[in-house]
């Protein structure tokens, strides 16, 4: 039973998981998980988290104590996907402007096309894009109905903001800065002053 629980983690290799040195000592790379480029010297009862990389000239023994999600990695991720999926204060106010603003625009569409067919039904439009109205009136309608909803678009409001929230957090965790959310990326342009410990 001592197999499943304690591992042998050779200089170079990874620590497959969160555990705790049971026996050896050696330096690990944390630089993954705390940004510090210098390894950590472990030794029996120090912590070692998963995916670091034994750096030192020894092996150590590591006894997991955490797999799967309860993991430090697994949490790191999980926090990155959460902050891709909340909203962000302006990603609500978008949301909120787009849901009146499709109505209005297909209502102001549907207008168009009614005044449009009306007119070339009647012979009072002009020749518009090589097409004759009263050849096909309900074409001729079309195209500027088709105009109205494609010039008026919301779609800049509704991907543009979830897609910067998507790539600001992620090139922060690919830099090692953890970002909880949209709202503190919303905020982070307050920022004044930044601190390593």
């Amino acid at each position: 039973a001592s197999d499943v629980y304690k591992r042998q983690v050779l200089p170079g290799s990874q620590i497959p998981t969160d555990g705790e040195v049971v026996l050896g000592s050696s330096l690990v790379d944390e630089s993954m998980i705390t940004g510090e480029s210098i390894p950590v010297s472990k030794h029996i009862g120090s912590e070692a988290v998963g995916g670091t990389i034994n750096r030192g000239t020894s092996p150590i023994f590591v006894k997991a104590t955490k797999v799967g999600k309860d993991t430090g990695l697994a949490q790191i991720i999980r926090l990155v996907q959460d902050a891709q999926m909340e909203k962000a204060p302006i990603q609500l106010f978008a949301d909120r402007v787009s849901s009146y603003f499709v109505p209005s625009i297909l209502v102001i569409a549907f207008l168009t096309f009614v005044v449009w067919y009306f007119l070339a039904a009647n012979g009072i439009a002009p020749v518009a894009h090589n097409l004759n109205p009263m050849d096909n009136p309900f074409l001729y309608a079309f195209l500027f109905t088709i105009s109205v909803i494609v010039i008026s678009c919301p779609c800049a409001l509704g991907l543009a903001t979830p897609t910067a929230v998507m790539v600001g957090t992620g090139i922060g965790a690919k830099n090692g800065i953890l970002i909880k959310g949209g709202r503190q990326l919303e905020l982070a342009h307050k920022i004044t002053t930044v601190s390593y410990t």
